[in-house]
């Protein structure tokens, strides 16, 4: 099977050597062929522009609700209890990154600016406390303040405190010489600069970026008010959610060790091999997957790596499997 031009963005290409070279994490490549062959056959809707909540329809506030969420859009469980949280909204309790959107619906609905730079640069934990009111406290809202209080700030000081200033001033693309959105993303906006170190090479992994520019495209495009001109370039989200769908198919075997200390809810450091491993193998068993699943239906529009990412975030997001504890704020 030949492999296509999405092998050469940055994140796949720096993912190869890790895969490679793994010792904890192991992909099982004869499931991944066994996966496609039944996976193939689902439904994979396309993009209609609806969003969970009903956030309007004007193009740029849409761009600023989807890069402010994504933000803010990590760590969703308790790092000492291993418990969700959660948040009861419209009749329904709604689990993880879902549960944020809820609360940000609520909030926004009674007027609390929330997508805007002048409201980002000076909130408070209070107010975070009082948003973000749930099941449990938010994880790591100290961190969330800190981000949300520099990101806000430089909103205002080059982007007249919008998200969708910058979005506008950028090439509609990942890569376009250094003007694309991903390029410019993660040098303008720190927080968004996921990159890792594994045997001193550089592992770009981007989760927060590319789900941000992945969530305007699937908004926008249905809407013609802005699409990413090469979708095809991104790749998949790198989190705690994928790992677990892959475990439970039989697609990653993990060493003993990296079992006990996932299934013991131990927590695994940032930028540990484990937890690079976790992620870099994701990425690349993923863009397997995805190349696997399509080259099973011919004729058919190719699937992209973020619809084969969401088929498995979608059905373990809220699992009782455990997925591996790592304290960071890139996902």
């Amino acid at each position: 099977m030949e492999r296509g031009t999405h092998w050469e963005s940055k994140v796949l290409k720096s993912v190869v050597p890790v895969k490679e070279k793994s010792t904890l994490v192991a992909i099982n490549e004869g499931r991944i062929s066994e996966v496609a062959d039944w996976m193939a056959y689902e439904e994979f809707t396309e993009p209609d522009g609806s969003i969970l909540f009903d956030f309007g329809n004007d193009p740029d506030y849409l761009m600023d609700f989807t890069l402010v969420v994504n933000t803010m859009n990590f760590a969703f469980t308790d790092f000492s209890t291993g418990i969700k949280f959660e948040a009861d909204y419209l009749g329904k309790r709604w689990s993880d990154s879902e549960a944020m959107l809820a609360c940000l619906h609520k909030a926004t609905t009674a007027g609390v600016p929330f997508f805007t730079g002048d409201y980002l640069a000076n909130l408070t934990r209070k107010d975070l406390e009082s948003v973000f009111a749930g099941t449990i406290e938010l994880p790591m809202l100290d961190e969330r303040v800190t981000i949300f209080n520099e990101v806000g700030k430089t909103l205002i000081d080059k982007y007249q405190g919008r998200y969708s200033n910058f979005v506008r001033s950028c090439a509609p693309k990942l890569y376009a010489n250094g003007d694309g959105l991903l390029e410019r993303l993660t040098v303008e906006f720190p927080r968004f600069k996921d990159v890792s170190l594994y045997n001193e090479s550089e592992v770009h992994i981007y989760k927060l970026a590319q789900l941000g520019i992945w969530g305007m495209h699937l908004a926008l495009s249905p809407r013609k008010a802005w699409a990413l001109e090469d979708a095809h370039m991104l790749t998949a989200f790198a989190d705690y959610i994928v790992p677990v769908g892959m475990r439970v198919m039989g697609i990653f075997q993990y060493s003993t060790e990296l079992e006990d200390q996932i299934q013991s809810l131990v927590e695994i450091p940032c930028n540990s091999q484990a937890e690079i491993e976790l992620r870099a193998n994701s990425i690349f068993a993923i863009a397997r997957l995805t190349d696997e699943i399509n080259y099973r239906r011919p004729g058919m529009k190719p699937l992209l790596q973020p619809q084969v990412d969401y088929r498995f975030w979608k059905t373990y997001h809220a699992t009782h499997w455990p997925h591996h504890l790592t304290k960071t704020v890139m996902y």
